[in-house]
C-alpha cells in the first residue's frame, strides 16, 4: 500500500449518532454527539466529549446526569436538527417527548430506540471539550429492538457518523471474537 502522512486530527473512521440529554434549567434539552464510546465494563461506564461551550454541558454540570440516545436511521432529520440549534436560542424540548427513569434529572427520548442513562462519574477538561464520563445507571430499550437480552443493532438501525455524512447500519461481515479462528499463518 502506498501511504501518505495526513497530520495529526482527531480521526475515527465511524462514531455513533448520539442524542446527549440533558435539563438545563428545568427544561430537557438534546444535543447531538459523535465522540462517544464505551469506558469500561464494571462498573459499566461511558463516555462522551463535549465542546466546553455548549449549553448542554451546563446541564450536565448542573444535575451530574446525563443521558445517552441512541435514535435510528429514520430519525435523522430530527437529530439533525437538535445539532444545527443551540438549546440557549431554541427550546428544543418539543422534538422528542422526554420521560425519564431512576435519576429523574436526566431526559430520554421516548422516540429513540435505546437510552442510557448515565450519573457523572468524572468530567475531563482535555482542552477544547469536556470529556464527561458516566456511570450507566439503567438502559431502556424499546421490546422490538431487543433480541436475547440485549439492544440489537439491525432492528435499532442506529445512525453512524463519518466525514459529516450520516450512514446507516450495513450487512454483517462475521462475528467478533471468533471470525480470527479462521485464520491460517503463510
Amino acid at each position: 500500500m502506498d501511504k501518505i502522512t495526513l497530520g495529526p486530527m482527531p480521526y475515527m473512521s465511524v462514531m455513533p449518532t448520539l442524542l446527549v440529554g440533558a435539563n438545563v434549567k428545568g427544561t430537557p434539552n438534546y444535543m447531538v454527539a459523535a465522540w462517544a464510546t464505551v469506558a469500561c465494563m464494571a462498573p459499566p461506564m461511558v463516555c462522551v466529549a463535549i465542546n466546553k461551550g455548549r449549553y448542554t454541558a451546563q446541564g450536565i454540570e448542573e444535575n451530574g446526569t446525563f443521558s445517552l440516545n441512541v435514535p435510528s436511521a429514520r430519525q435523522v432529520v430530527e437529530t439533525d436538527h437538535c445539532g444545527l440549534v443551540s438549546g440557549a436560542k431554541e427550546d428544543k424540548s418539543g422534538v422528542f417527548t422526554s420521560f425519564y427513569g431512576k435519576l429523574e434529572t436526566a431526559p430520554l427520548a421516548e422516540e429513540c430506540p435505546v437510552n442510557i442513562e448515565c450519573r457523572v462519574f468524572q468530567s475531563v477538561d482535555v482542552g477544547s471539550h469536556l470529556l464527561i464520563i458516566g456511570e450507566v445507571v439503567e438502559i431502556h430499550a424499546d421490546r422490538s429492538c431487543v433480541t436475547d437480552g440485549k439492544p440489537d443493532i439491525a432492528r435499532i438501525n442506529p445512525i453512524i457518523y463519518a466525514q459529516a455524512t450520516y450512514f446507516d447500519v450495513g450487512n454483517q461481515v462475521d462475528r467478533a471474537f471468533s471470525a480470527g479462528l479462521k485464520y491460517r499463518k503463510e
